[in-house]
């Protein structure tokens, strides 16, 4: 039977199972008393990062939802691009605000800081890119474009774990950045994510997260508490950040070894249409363009290669349908496919995905 080449495979070893084993023998396995891997995992993360502080939750989903929560967004407008998951707008019409959708950089893929710059009006609050498949933003633009509007950047950094903009890993630059953990990213996990504070009122802010990440509860004495503001269950659990601890040592090397296989592609693949090649890039994907993409993607699955489709532009659903018109991100959204680049990728898959490809193209 041949063997498919998995298009998202965590890379797991002994360690994994070694720090679940104490987990599960410890018998606490929420997060708070007993181990604390949350508390460690928080510490290290955001001594990785670099940041005032993180705070870990459950999903990339209810970072994006706490941190907005947080900036007190209600009845404003929230200025993102549409080619992105989903949660990213869910996050902002929870919060009560309206998402407005701009248009992408067609290198990239990241939102267009022109076309941020046309969408800003009276009600704009919070400017919140994505970096796409890991590729970093151009956040010195987006930041004097906060900076003189008066706004707060919120980053979606579900895809950057690793990257870095201008000497500093992604994390270190807007108010609030919000990390994704999940088998399928480049820090794995059950679930998880976190939000990284960089901010001058960092320690309230931190405590107000961390009071709505468990139901609102604070000021707690032993089983005494108060509750002050609608809060949710969104804290990680002991499993999830004991994982996190021992991804988090091998990250550098996991993000080589996706670099070096996003630099294969880009200089071997024949498409034009395909991600460039940067080394500030943690590539959680790798991407190409093609016209025919059903059959492209038929074509490759019977070669044994799995491919996605990151993403489905969100102005599209039903939900968010409305009078936008951004005829390149919907270009993109029909044309784009994503390839393996996980870092168990054998050398002989990768070449077999390139050799497949360009046979293709």
């Amino acid at each position: 039977m041949i063997k498919r080449i998995k298009l998202f495979d965590p890379k797991i070893d002994e360690s994994e199972s070694r720090i679940i084993n104490r987990t599960l023998s410890s018998h606490f396995w929420a997060s708070g008393e007993g181990v604390q891997n949350v508390a460690k995992f928080e510490k290290k993360f955001r001594n990785y990062i670099g940041s005032d502080e993180c705070i870990a939750v459950n999903s990339g989903t209810a970072a994006l939802n706490l941190a907005l929560s947080a900036a007190k967004i209600e009845n404003t407008e929230v200025i993102l691009p549409s080619l992105t998951f989903v949660s990213t707008a869910n996050a902002v019409m929870i919060n009560g605000a309206k998402p407005v959708f701009a248009d992408i950089d067609p290198i990239n893929l990241c939102i267009d800081p022109q076309s941020i710059k046309k969408l800003i009006t009276k009600k704009t609050s919070i400017v919140l890119p994505v970096h796409f498949a890991g590729m970093p933003c151009a956040l010195n633009e987006i930041i004097n474009i906060c900076k003189e509007k008066n706004l707060t950047l919120v980053e979606d950094a579900a895809h950057a774990v690793g990257s870095k903009y201008d000497n500093k890993r992604i994390g270190r630059h807007g108010d609030f950045v919000c990390f994704s953990f999940h088998p399928v990213k480049n820090l794995a996990m059950p679930t998880g994510g976190i939000i990284s504070i960089n901010h001058k009122n960092y320690k309230k802010i931190s405590r107000y997260l961390e009071a709505m990440r468990w139901c609102g509860i604070t000021d707690r004495k032993g089983s005494l508490y108060d509750v002050k503001d609608l809060g949710n269950n969104y804290y990680m659990n002991e499993f999830s950040a004991a994982i996190g601890l021992v991804q988090l040592k091998k990250i550098n090397k996991l993000t080589k070894i996706r670099q070096n296989t996003a630099k294969r592609y880009f200089n071997e693949i024949i498409i034009d249409e395909k991600m460039p090649f940067d080394n500030r890039c943690a590539y959680h994907l790798y991407w190409i363009r093609v016209k025919n993409r059903k059959k492209f993607r038929e074509l490759l699955d019977k070669k044994h290669i799995e491919t996605g489709t990151h993403y489905r532009p969100i102005h599209t659903f039903t939900l968010y349908k409305n009078n936008t018109s951004l005829p390149f991100t919907e270009k993109i959204g029909n044309e784009i496919v994503t390839i393996p680049i996980h870092p168990n990728l054998k050398k002989i898959e990768v070449d077999k995905i390139i050799s497949t490809i360009n046979k293709l193209a």
